[in-house]
Parts: C-alpha cells; sequence; structure tokens
C-alpha cells in the first residue's frame, strides 16, 4: 500500500517540476502576491463574467468576483483585480461604465510590485522556519531517528501534494492560501504524532492493536476537522474568497493527511519496529 502515496508524491514533484518550467514560480499568484489594483464598484447589478470578458483586452490578467450579503444572499458589490496600475483601471472603468467613479459608488487600493514580492519571500520563509522547528520538536520528542523522518515526511508529502493540486485546479493563490499552508503544519503533524506515540509506547497490546486503536482515534480527529472545513466552506464559498481559499485548502491537506498518516508513516513505523524486534 506503501506504493500509492509514493505514486502521488512522484506525480506532485514532477507536475510541480513541470509547472516551474511553464511559469517560474510554484503557484498562481493574485494581486495581494503580484502587485496591482483591486477596485470594488457597490453596484448590484453588474456582470462579473461580462465585464471580465469585455475589458479582457484593455486589463492585463483581470478577474471579478462578487461580494454578497450573508443573510439575503443578494448581491453587494462586484470586486475586480488587475495587475493594471490604478489610473490606466479607473480610466478604463469610467469609459466601460459610462460614469465618474467617487468615493460612493467605487473604492480603490493599489498594491507595488515589490512590497508583494517583498511580502510572499516574508511568507514563504516563515512557513520554512515553522517547518523547521516542527522537525527540531519532533526529533527531539521521539529521539530515534526512523519515526521522527516518519512524521517529518508525512506532514511534507501533505504540503507537496495539497501544492500540486491547487496549482491543478487553478487556483490563484493569495497571502490567505500561503497562511493556510502554514495551519496544515500543524493539522498535519497532529495526528503523526499520534500514531508514533501509540507505536513505540510499550504495552500489553499487540503492534496492530496499537494501530488500530490510534486510527480510530485519529481519523476521528481529522475527520471531525475535515467535516468542520467542508461546512464553513460551503457557507463562505458565495461571500468571502479569502475564507473560501483557506478552507479549499485545509480541506484538500487534511484529506491527504488521511492518506499519508495511515499508510505511508504506518507502514514505516510497522517496519522499523517489527525489524527493531
Amino acid at each position: 500500500m506503501l506504493l500509492i502515496p509514493i505514486a502521488i508524491l512522484l506525480f506532485s514533484f514532477i507536475y510541480l517540476f513541470i509547472f516551474y518550467s511553464d511559469n517560474h514560480d510554484f503557484i498562481y499568484r493574485d494581486i495581494s502576491l503580484t502587485g496591482g489594483t483591486s477596485v470594488t464598484l457597490y453596484n448590484s447589478t453588474l456582470n462579473p463574467d461580462k465585464i471580465a470578458l469585455d475589458l479582457s483586452g484593455q486589463l492585463e490578467d483581470i478577474n471579478t468576483r462578487v461580494v454578497y450579503d450573508l443573510v439575503t444572499r443578494e448581491q453587494e458589490a462586484l470586486i475586480i483585480e488587475t495587475k493594471s496600475d490604478g489610473d490606466l483601471t479607473r480610466q478604463v472603468l469610467e469609459n466601460y461604465l459610462g460614469y465618474p467613479l467617487t468615493q460612493e459608488n467605487s473604492s480603490f487600493e493599489f498594491t507595488g510590485s515589490t512590497l508583494s514580492e517583498n511580502f510572499f519571500e516574508q511568507l514563504v520563509i516563515a512557513i520554512l522556519v515553522a517547518f523547521i522547528f516542527m522537525a527540531i520538536v519532533v526529533f527531539i520528542i521521539f529521539r530515534t531517528f526512523v519515526p521522527s523522518t516518519a512524521v517529518i515526511i508525512s506532514a511534507f508529502a501533505d504540503i507537496v501534494m495539497t501544492l500540486a493540486l491547487v496549482d491543478i485546479l487553478g487556483i490563484k493563490m493569495s497571502s490567505a492560501g500561503i497562511v493556510a499552508f502554514l495551519m496544515l503544519i500543524g493539522y498535519s503533524v497532529d495526528t503523526d504524532i499520534l500514531l508514533t506515540t501509540r507505536i513505540l509506547k510499550r504495552g500489553g497490546a499487540s503492534l496492530n492493536q496499537r494501530i488500530f486503536r490510534a486510527f480510530k482515534t485519529g481519523t476521528t480527529m481529522t475527520l471531525t476537522s475535515l467535516f468542520a472545513v467542508v461546512s464553513a466552506l460551503v457557507i463562505v464559498a458565495s461571500f468571502s474568497v479569502i475564507l473560501t481559499q483557506i478552507f479549499t485548502i485545509l480541506a484538500i491537506g487534511l484529506s491527504f493527511d488521511l492518506v499519508n498518516t495511515w499508510i505511508t508513516n504506518v507502514s514505516i513505523l510497522k517496519w522499523y519496529v517489527e525489524r527493531k524486534k
């Protein structure tokens, strides 16, 4: 069964290599990580798909989304994101809409490319530092190479597989999406630590019994989190792009965590314990 996660991980590495060769990056970034202009139009009648199609030749990399009322689910505003600068975006939108954009009917936000690039680099460094400290803590707790490495491999596989699927789905990553990967490290490690502790703990139960007990507790933990995330995703999907991205990444990561914890980690640990005996 270990061949299943190995095949998925190998495919993820190959896909990410091809993706990087084509895009010179490991993710699709939105304007919060590349720089650009975000315009909120307080209009309940604008069609986001039509505007994106009509202005695709005038504004660079345009993306539109609707803001809905939480209770009534009615459209309240339209958000337009583009890599074009603020002056050009204002001019194009005013020509298209046929009326001037003021503080009463719109709001503009512009982020410079240098600031966005520095912010992205800091987020990536934060994830790397968090992963390194997580690995150090795991080695301190278990003080054995193979079990500690198995925990780290499972967490690393969760991140790589999730990143590959996010790219396949064409999700444009925002700063919130990067933070979701930071959260995923914690979600990935908890069940692995539970499993490793149960297996290495000496007691009257057999190895398979200890694995099964850990499986019952661990899957309950993961499925509870997964159902909570999916439920929240259904609720916020229509009105919050930021929360939708966070919950989508967590849902994907938790699903892969079931595979990597209960196939990858279990296989390595069972081999280690039986060989040690």
